[in-house]
């Protein structure tokens, strides 16, 4: 390939301005791919993380109590026969039957990173006159913020559930006007219930969000719910987030248990994540192919321009094979070249793109990162491209006739 590569890279440079165009078209194209797939991929990851709030990746729960069907009563004859109407049962507050036990299993799963126990059930939250319904959640602070990063939530006090502490949500705590070492009443239908400090504010990004949770230790939930020892729950966080619907599928065999995943609970996020991921499918699709008809185009006039050289190489005693292959040594240097360049075009945009953006507090949507697969990935995707591309002006170029060739 020594010759080839000599004869391409010659071609090239001696294209000038024609090759420079097509190098910093297919750059641009390149760049806008790299940029639109890293920045909707962060993009798509924090819309993900601020719509769930603290909702974990993977939820399990007792399984539904169910009303069997009954069987008429008096003649045997009529034995076989079952009432045509069953009323459904109402679901009752309980507890994960043998809890530990499955968590001791999940532990053993490689893609489970992090599990929190927890008990949850509807409660009152009073202050003088004041009186708001909630639900009340037992929580073990250091398992439960590694699942659902609740202390990165925090905007006053400390993520501490001792007996007798309770955080309260920022909308709520101003309903309630209270503060940081102020004491609230929080009582549930099973219990009168008694007063709490509160230890730490916190805001969920959602109003509805913050005046709905109150979080106290699981032990004093257990009590104020009647589940002495036992929780309603257990929360679970994968390494990765998207792959969360197939982890609850595995999990669902190994524990016997109800195993739902945040895909599951969120159908109509998911189908607007999914028709987003299709928009920029196509518009990442659309900019290939234009980069693809631009390299071939180019390459249609090389192959014109360069018919008198060809001859010349072909009378040489070059062959066909030799020819075709310096035409798409051209088309993988320009896709090559244009993904490099697209490369560093694309991470400086999203670098500038990631100060710009901000979100409702000031915060960034996305951070920009070097992401060696995507970039290697669109390197190789780009010089199959510009392959691709060469193919049809190298088989011309490889069919032309010598003699013919020459004297044109």
């Amino acid at each position: 390939m020594r010759f080839e590569s000599i004869v391409a890279w010659r071609f090239l440079r001696e294209g000038g301005l024609q090759t420079v165009l097509i190098v910093v078209g297919a750059a641009l194209g390149i760049s806008f791919i790299v940029f639109i797939t890293g920045f909707m991929g962060e993009l798509q990851r924090d819309i993900v993380q601020r719509t769930l709030g603290v909702q974990p990746h993977v939820t399990i729960k007792p399984l539904e109590e169910i009303a069997r069907p009954l069987r008429r009563e008096g003649d045997p004859a009529d034995a076989a026969q079952v009432l045509s109407e069953v009323q459904p049962r109402g679901q009752r507050l309980r507890s994960v039957d043998q809890w530990q036990a499955a968590v001791a299993r999940l532990r053993e799963n490689a893609e489970v990173r992090a599990i929190s126990p927890l008990a949850a059930g509807p409660g009152l939250v009073t202050r003088g006159d004041s009186n708001k319904s909630l639900t009340i959640v037992g929580i073990v602070a250091e398992p439960y913020a590694a699942v659902t990063r609740l202390d990165q939530k925090l905007v006053a006090g400390r993520l501490k559930v001792d007996p007798g502490d309770v955080l309260l949500g920022r909308d709520l705590a101003e309903d309630l006007g209270v503060g940081i070492g102020d004491t609230v009443r929080l009582s549930t239908p099973s219990s009168t219930g008694d007063t709490y400090r509160v230890r730490g504010i916190f805001d969920l990004g959602a109003k509805n969000l913050n005046q709905l949770y109150a979080y106290v230790g699981l032990p004093t939930a257990q009590a104020l719910h009647a589940l002495p020892g036992g929780v309603t729950s257990i929360e679970v966080t994968v390494t990765d987030l998207w792959e969360a619907e197939r982890v609850a599928a595995d999990l669902s065999r190994s524990v016997p248990h109800l195993v739902e995943s945040w895909i599951h609970t969120n159908r109509q996020l998911m189908v607007a994540l999914s028709n987003q991921t299709l928009m920029t499918r196509m518009i990442r699709f659309t900019f290939g192919l234009v980069v693809a008809i631009g390299v071939a185009s180019v390459l249609m006039v090389a192959v014109v321009q360069k018919t008198r050289e060809i001859g010349i190489l072909r009378a040489m005693g070059t062959s066909r094979g030799r020819v075709l292959r310096v035409f798409l040594l051209q088309g993988a240097l320009i896709g090559l070249i244009g993904s490099v360049l697209g490369c560093a075009v694309g991470y400086t945009l999203a670098r500038i793109m990631s100060g710009l953006l901000t979100s409702a507090d000031g915060s960034r949507l996305f951070n920009a990162h070097v992401d060696l697969p995507l970039y290697l990935y669109t390197m190789l995707g780009a010089i199959a491209l510009g392959v691709v591309a060469a193919w049809l002006p190298a088989r011309r170029a490889a069919r032309l006739d010598p003699a013919q060739a020459i004297r044109m």
